[in-house]
């Protein structure tokens, strides 16, 4: 069975994104068979692999509507071994519409019951707000990557991040681990990312990541081209930090 890995923070541009293409891509270099689903109106991860947006007919909010089964959602990416559910900018008006759904918080979950056995590893990539969409991924998802920017305010808004996660786990998720926090944006040279890193393996000791994803202009250019860091340029900084973080994770779920 496969498991379902969330990858969320309430703040923007902490590399959720960045993350969900290129940790899918370099499972998917390690053999192992990944479906990533976008679930942020953005769709920044659907485009970064590949697939144009524009002519998205049915993704993530079809299967979150229950009006298309996962299996129908599901396209090739760019990316080998990675299958993508994609998202549109009609993701937008999801929140709204399932108000008023009964069970409307599992609504991921229960879509992806008839593909789990398909994959190793299911990433969702979650929306920068704390929503409904976030909810139903953290209600769907077995763990949570958390991605931290080595930068002034990265622990800001984290212990609210906590907290919900601790109340979906009491209310929806009984089984929802912390698969860990990931620092992202490293400068080795500026003294500032250096204090965040010790200051976040301080406080959080084992649920911090041992690999660290460096700042890297190739990482910020691969999407523009609609491919991962391993397809654009495998021999990059960015490359080898995430294909170090797949190891990271197969190895922790192998145990």
């Amino acid at each position: 069975m496969g498991k379902i890995i969330a990858i969320a923070n309430q703040k923007g541009g902490v590399g959720k994104t960045t993350t969900s293409i290129n940790l899918a891509a370099s499972l998917g270099v390690l053999e192992k068979k990944v479906l990533l689903i976008d679930a942020d109106p953005q769709a920044n991860s659907s485009s970064g692999l590949g697939i144009d947006v524009e002519n998205v007919t049915i993704g993530t909010y079809q299967i979150l509507e229950h009006s298309n089964k996962a299996e129908e959602a599901i396209v090739k990416s760019t990316a080998p071994n990675v299958d993508v559910i994609p998202a549109h900018i009609d993701l937008v008006a999801i929140e709204i519409e399932l108000v008023d759904k009964e069970n409307r918080e599992y609504m991921l979950k229960e879509a992806l019951e008839s593909i789990i056995d398909k994959y190793d590893y299911i990433l969702i990539d979650c929306a920068p707000s704390l929503g409904l969409l976030t909810l139903n991924a953290l209600t769907a998802a077995d763990s949570v990557i958390i991605p931290i920017q080595c930068e002034y305010f990265a622990l800001e808004g984290l212990g609210k991040l906590l907290n919900t996660i601790k109340s979906v786990q009491k209310i929806h998720n009984s089984n929802l681990d912390i698969e860990g926090l990931l620092l992202t944006m490293f400068d080795s040279r500026l003294r500032l990312s250096n204090q965040v890193v010790e200051e976040v393996q301080k406080h959080f000791h084992d649920m911090v990541f041992e690999t660290i994803i460096q700042r890297n202009v190739k990482l910020s250019e691969a999407p523009s081209y609609g491919e991962s860091i391993i397809n654009y340029d495998a021999t990059s900084k960015g490359a080898n930090n995430y294909l170090r973080l797949a190891e990271e994770i197969i190895k922790k779920n192998s145990n």
